[in-house]
């Protein structure tokens, strides 16, 4: 079986929030909606989504946001793969998921600073730190611990993984406006969780009101929406369908906020919102 002709269920290269566990399920949701003309993934992120509908549905016409530059990391697979060569030498004769010592860390930072290419740091950094921790940056990367978790196996070829898939990168809401008056679409929506960690996402950091503004997008359209238990947000939509709030009761209160460090590169903020009932 050739790359053009995979059927994808998972994304060539790691990313973070991929749905592969749904790869199956999503494929069987997508027979409920044979009048669909045109489907737009409009948090594309590794382009899973994206793949799997053009595989089930060629007829018809898939739209993948690539927000997050995925397309580029496929495009340079090659030369992720010969930097994977290059650590492999360094951490030659180290127990694997082990401590890799300062002086090999630093050769390893050598051969980063010294690359010309496109470095794909979400894949090298799942080869350099704990599991299921990613950094962006080679400044990100610097500061963290590394272990030998370096990929014994190069990542394979994906040509053909965003054939005849039209990719376009914006924001969710222009590729909405953009496309909100085709006929027949059907709308995947998988923005960031809430109150989980986005850290690979260009969009790092998305407020309450952000992922609330994504249910614009439900309303009155065919959907396959994305969420967590972690995010609350079907419970608080049952709960603000009830009617048990007519209005927001924060308009008028003021708010403190208090700066609170985790550790050396997290912190949140504690807020304090106040109001005094007005006397009549």
């Amino acid at each position: 079986m050739t790359a053009k002709t995979k059927n994808w269920s998972s994304a060539p290269l790691p990313f973070q929030g991929q749905k592969r566990n749904f790869a199956s399920a999503y494929r069987e949701v997508l027979k409920l909606y044979p009048e669909c003309t045109t489907i737009v993934d409009l948090f594309g992120g590794s382009g899973l989504l994206a793949r799997i509908s053009k595989d089930e549905r060629p007829d018809a016409r898939v739209i993948f946001n690539d927000f997050d530059n995925f397309a580029d990391r496929v495009r340079n697979i090659p030369n992720t793969n010969r930097l994977l060569h290059a650590f492999r030498e360094v951490v030659a004769g180290l127990k694997r998921h082990s401590l890799i010592p300062k002086e090999k860390k630093e050769a390893i930072i050598s051969i980063l600073e010294k690359e010309t290419g496109f470095v794909d740091f979400v894949s090298i950094s799942s080869s350099l730190l704990f599991s299921m921790k990613y950094e962006t940056s080679l400044e990100g990367l610097k500061k963290q611990t590394f272990y030998n978790n370096v990929r014994l196996n190069d990542y394979s070829p994906a040509d053909g993984y965003l054939d005849g898939i039209e990719v376009v990168k914006g924001d969710y809401k222009e590729i909405f406006e953009r496309f909100k008056n085709e006929k027949n679409v059907l709308w995947l929506v998988d923005p960031p969780y809430l109150s989980t960690d986005c850290t690979t996402y260009n969009n790092l950091y998305w407020k309450l009101g952000d992922y609330l503004d994504v249910l614009r997008v439900l309303q009155g359209t065919s959907y396959v929406y994305f969420t967590s238990n972690k995010s609350s947000i079907v419970e608080l939509c049952e709960w603000l369908g009830d009617g048990r709030v007519t209005a927001n009761p924060f308009i008028g209160a003021e708010k403190i906020t208090v700066k609170e460090n985790m550790n050396y590169n997290t912190s949140y903020l504690d807020i304090m919102m106040y109001k005094r009932k007005e006397i009549v």
